[in-house]
């Protein structure tokens, strides 16, 4: 056995020691991943935004507030009310109260802590508003928080300061 130079790693002439004789190149049949990668981490981000939004997929007008943003109750059931009267739990339409309140009564015996999140669009009367809270109420719901929209910052009136 002898020991000497070793040509590990070396490359021997043109093509990267894949001469396939007089200078010819054999063509590279590898495949490219990058672009495929790159396009489906891309596709992943869109629907990473995306998903959210399609959750929300009920057009509602909030009322608008100037009050902070509450923080989420652990346990919580959605009731929307849009312009024309149709009603939503957790974004499922309900024909009418009757199921309105059955629905509220299952999320109810969920636990003593579940709150309902009431979504009305403004044009809704307010007594139609309190007959909801009146059927949650009755269902064993009694924490009751509305969903507003944050309203926008109004422009100081009068002369601007110096």
């Amino acid at each position: 056995m002898a020991f000497g130079r070793s040509n590990l790693g070396a490359s021997t002439g043109a093509g990267g020691g894949r001469a396939l004789g007089s200078g010819a190149q054999r063509p590279l049949s590898d495949i490219n991943v990058t672009p495929l990668v790159d396009v489906m981490l891309v596709l992943l981000v869109i629907f990473i935004i995306a998903a959210p939004l399609m959750a929300s997929a009920i057009k509602l007008e909030l009322p608008r507030s100037g009050a902070s943003e509450a923080l989420d109750a652990p346990h919580f059931v959605s009731l929307a009310i849009d312009a024309q009267g149709r009603l939503f739990v957790d974004g499922q339409p309900v024909p009418d109260d009757a199921g309105v309140a059955q629905r509220l009564r299952a999320a109810a015996a969920r636990g003593a802590d579940t709150e309902l999140q009431l979504r009305a669009d403004h044009t809704v009367p307010y007594g139609r508003v309190v007959e909801l809270m009146g059927v949650a109420h009755e269902a064993g719901l009694t924490r009751i928080g509305f969903v507003t929209e944050k309203a926008a910052e109004a422009a100081p009136s009068g002369p601007p300061p110096r």
